[in-house]
């Protein structure tokens, strides 16, 4: 039997986004979305629960601060005590693996999803999707832009803008675009 769209998508083959299936998941993530973003400040536990149903897993005590974006929200699996600062966007076209003790600083920007750079295959509609996985107890700084396919160990602070292309070992700090390791913790 063929694999669908959403299988290919989740494979890291080329797949097709117009795909009805797609289109329906991520209008659905975009009503819960806007929920989220239009609660008012007091209304936690409502948040709370929007993300509990958006997220595919979430582990105890997190803060995710409106605004925040996403493709699917159903490809989101993150551990306890996670905390994403304002206008983060995630594009959770394939999983994104967030450990425990994560922050997320203020318009971080995780890609999973990713185009054909040839421009024939790229007029065809097809896109790719690689996961991403941060480990625990990492900190993203404000405005940096994590890339498809890419690790951050354990214990790693990435910079403010740092532009992370390739994977990154545990225990270190990295920064710059592109990021690279400037040393130890």
């Amino acid at each position: 039997m063929p694999k669908t769209e959403r299988e290919k998508m989740l494979a890291n083959e080329p797949y097709r986004a117009a795909d009805p299936e797609l289109v329906a998941l991520r209008r659905l993530a975009q009503t819960q979305l806007h929920q989220f973003n239009q609660s008012r400040p007091e209304q936690v536990a409502v948040r709370e629960t929007m993300v509990r149903s958006l997220f595919h897993a979430i582990g105890p005590n997190f803060e995710i601060t409106p605004p925040f974006f996403c493709d699917y929200g159903s490809h989101i699996r993150a551990g306890k005590n996670l905390y994403i600062n304002a206008y983060c966007t995630i594009l959770d076209c394939n999983w994104v693996t967030l450990g425990d003790d994560v922050l997320v600083g203020p318009n971080v920007q995780i890609y999973t999803a990713y185009h054909p750079t040839d421009p024939a295959v790229r007029l065809t509609g097809v896109e790719m999707a690689a996961p991403i996985t941060i480990g625990s107890n990492v900190w993203i700084g404000g405005g940096a832009i994590i890339c498809p396919g890419v690790t951050i160990g354990d214990n790693t602070t990435i910079g403010a803008g740092s532009v992370v292309t390739k994977s990154i070992p545990a225990g270190v700090v990295a920064v710059g675009n592109p990021c690279r390791v400037v040393r130890g913790v």
